[in-house]
């Protein structure tokens, strides 16, 4: 008697899985797009001063991370 019970409880876990993560997947229209590109939606404040850091640590260290930014260890480009 407990064996189709947990049958039961296992096929329905799995239906409620399988519906949360199909609903995670949104098509953006051209038109709401404008409310996702704005300043506020971004987790960069001030994208001048993280690229600064990233070609100090880049050209500093040697240890730029894959980003494409020349640099060695001199700190001279």
């Amino acid at each position: 008697m407990v064996r189709p019970f947990v049958r039961y409880l296992t096929r329905i876990c799995i239906c409620l899985v399988l519906v949360t993560a199909a609903s995670g997947c949104v098509r953006v229209r051209a038109h709401e797009r404008e409310n996702l590109a704005k300043r506020a939606m971004t987790n960069d404040r001030d994208p001048g001063e993280a690229r600064f850091g990233q070609h100090e640590r880049g050209s500093r260290e040697g240890a730029d991370g894959g980003t494409g930014e020349p640099g060695g260890g001199c700190g001279c480009n």
